[in-house]
């Protein structure tokens, strides 16, 4: 026969105490009942051992990416070796945690810590979704990073950058919650033991999961890293060759302005002043000297 699993949604206090499979910590009560937290004011994951019983808090990632949005699903649980407590909250913006398909994968005869281990393997899973649609982010970026104007990549590589700031945060302390049960570094006071070995082999695979999707994060910032280099470097290259115009341009008025500046001193000994073409002469060297400069200036792609 299975053990017994209590899932409720969003509960007041008379609920969950009903529900509890034992007496639990005020600490662990207060958890449960708090309203879901800011968005990047998530509790921290964690599965604690506390007297007769686990506590945990799982954080589950849901990714919208026509939104651009990222949120977490919160589940608590308290878990005996006969009977699993999950509190399900409702986040702002977002839909609380779906258990059908837990549900379904551990079917009527089920251990809780099998529960609880379906949980988890559904928030590693969380998170390699995630990864997955912040890499499709990243590769639209450098798809598009020659086309967008400035200000829209500077803006999405600022919001990637906090996305996985958010993430690492989050995804960190799962993972060193499920290493504590693997590594079976969870001991109870005053119950039975609740993570058997076959259980903690099973923690062991969405270990895994959570240590491929801390790689994936590490991978994500490397990418975003490089689109932001390439960036800067495009960026570097448009100042480059702005420079070179106006360096072109500076250098084909300064022969013109040296010309009309030498014709311009007042002195009596100047030969050209008597000439009668003198002032066609001054007009002919400014012109050729320009379109002398201006032609070698094209041929170096400077205009």
């Amino acid at each position: 026969m299975g053990a017994t699993w209590t899932d409720l949604l969003d509960p007041d206090r008379a609920d969950l105490e009903r529900a509890a499979p034992c007496p639990l910590h005020p600490s662990a009560v207060e958890a449960m009942l708090a309203r879901p937290a800011e968005p990047g004011r998530e509790p921290r994951a964690t599965l604690a051992a506390h007297t007769g019983y686990v506590f945990g808090i799982l954080l589950l990632a849901v990714a919208v990416p026509d939104e651009d949005i990222v949120y977490y699903q919160e589940v608590d649980l308290a878990l005996t070796r006969d009977a699993l407590l999950t509190v399900r909250k409702t986040p702002k913006g977002g839909e609380p945690f779906d258990p059908a398909g837990v549900k379904k994968a551990v079917g009527d005869s089920r251990e809780a810590a099998m529960v609880a281990y379906q949980l988890v393997d559904d928030v590693a899973e969380s998170y390699l979704d995630l990864l997955d649609a912040l890499n499709g982010e990243i590769d639209e970026l450098e798809d598009h990073v020659e086309e967008w104007p400035g200000e829209k990549i500077r803006n999405r590589l600022s919001a990637l950058r906090h996305d996985m700031l958010h993430i690492r945060r989050t995804l960190a302390p799962t993972r060193d919650a499920v290493r504590r049960v693997v590594d079976n570094r969870i001991d109870m006071e005053g119950g039975d033991e609740v993570f058997t070995p076959p259980i903690e082999l099973h923690f062991a695979d969405a270990y895994d999961k959570l240590l491929r999707a801390s790689e994936a994060l590490e991978l994500c910032r490397d990418l975003v890293a490089g689109v932001r280099d390439y960036y800067q470097a495009m960026v570097a290259q448009e100042q480059n060759e702005v420079m070179k115009r106006l360096t072109a341009v500076a250098s084909v008025l300064l022969l013109p302005t040296f010309i009309v500046g030498l014709y311009g001193q007042n002195f009596h000994d100047m030969p050209e002043l008597d000439w009668s073409f003198g002032y066609w002469w001054s007009w002919a060297v400014i012109i050729v000297t320009t379109a002398v400069q201006i032609v070698y200036f094209r041929r170096k792609r400077w205009l």
